[in-house]
């Protein structure tokens, strides 16, 4: 498998002069990586689940008294949509963060494991041909230790 090795990951780039002169690029995403962090952990929460449902609920009861008119369909179809539209911005990032710290974390641990196929670091990086065969190669490795431990158990010792 050492003909599969992928590169080390590089460390993170100091923002250039421009964008740390300016202060903006970097304060921004900052700004942006902690607002998405609080609300998709707000959003998570039973009380947001309460208050949706709880907005529904109300919506719905208002039906009667609106006719059931298309203008009261369309405020929750409308609202939910634009929710909807902006939790998946701010959901993403938290899903990418949360991904990367993850793969560093794996990485890591095969880089420090003895014996570990280091070829796997940032394989998550690799085209998806590459990534085909870096998992046939595991597939055939893995069937490959499976036999030899059937053999080594049948052995007396």
């Amino acid at each position: 498998m050492s003909s599969t090795r992928v590169p080390r990951r590089r460390p993170a780039q100091k923002p250039s002069p421009a964008a740390d002169a300016a202060g903006h690029a970097n304060a921004v995403s900052r700004f942006f990586d902690h607002f998405a962090a609080h609300v998709t952990k707000w959003v998570g929460s039973p009380i947001a689940f309460g208050l949706a449902l709880i907005t529904v609920l109300i919506w719905g009861a208002s039906g009667p008294v609106f006719d059931y008119s298309e203008v009261w369909q369309l405020v929750i179809n409308t609202g939910t949509t634009i929710v909807t539209f902006l939790m998946v911005f701010l959901i993403q990032q938290s899903q990418n963060k949360d991904s990367e710290a993850l793969h560093l974390k794996l990485d890591e641990l095969l880089i420090a494991l003895e014996g570990a196929d280091e070829g796997l670091v940032d394989a998550e990086r690799l085209d998806e041909d590459k990534l085909l065969a870096l998992a046939a190669a595991c597939t055939a490795r893995a069937r490959q230790e499976r036999r030899r431990r059937r053999v080594r158990k049948r052995r007396p010792a």
